[in-house]
């Protein structure tokens, strides 16, 4: 089973976003993929209830309470982390992960929580020793901006892989209220917005 938590201790950076396209993509392949709620917003679960029949399917589990068994036949699980993680929940949810996928908003507030967050996995063996992979990723990214120019200066500072940016765009909060994802449309409009996601996805298939 390929396990990838989604996690950053500053809110509001797009976690759930990353979390459900991750999970849609690979549920496209034809894996049986679970998403894994540990959040008491409920956001993802909130998302999965809206997604309609037709769309590829993605199981639930509402971790809120606690950290559950994971369904047997699980190809995929994506954990989608509350912010506000307390280090035994980062221990406990890092074990469970064989990738932690880290999205950041440009911004001096996101930049520092990140910087914290990234210090609190590297006090943890299997991210210090390099036997779980951290994948960075740069979220509503605008191009020729200068945020977008800080982002990429503290982005080269992080000691850790900068997988991807993804793009701003209303693409993606228009996909969430229908429960749906870019990788459940097919409209060519977005095709540029989907391959943002490739390397993020190749990276979590092979971080070598």
């Amino acid at each position: 089973m390929l396990s990838i938590l989604v996690a950053n201790i500053k809110g509001g950076v797009g976690k759930t976003t990353v979390a459900t396209h991750l999970a849609a993509a690979f549920a496209a392949t034809g894996r049986q993929t679970v998403l894994a709620d540990v959040d008491r917003q409920k956001s993802s679960l909130g998302w999965l209830a809206r997604r309609p029949v037709t769309a590829t399917v993605i199981a639930a589990l509402d971790w809120t309470r606690e950290i559950g068994s994971v369904p047997k036949g699980t190809e995929v699980l994506i954990i989608d982390a509350p912010a506000a993680l307390k280090a035994k929940d980062v221990e406990q949810l890092v074990a469970e992960a064989d990738v932690v996928v880290l999205p950041l908003l440009p911004g001096a507030f996101d930049e520092q929580a990140t910087e914290r967050f990234l210090k609190r996995l590297e006090e943890l063996k299997p991210i210090r020793k390099s036997r779980k992979a951290v994948a960075v990723v740069g979220n509503r990214v605008r191009a020729r901006t200068r945020a977008a120019d800080r982002l990429d200066t503290f982005l080269g500072t992080v000691g850790h892989r900068v997988v991807t940016r993804l793009r701003d765009s209303q693409a993606y909060p228009d996909a969430a209220a229908a429960g749906l994802t870019l990788f459940d449309q097919k409209a060519k409009r977005l095709a540029d917005l989907r391959q943002d996601w490739a390397p993020l996805i190749a990276f979590i298939e092979d971080p070598s």
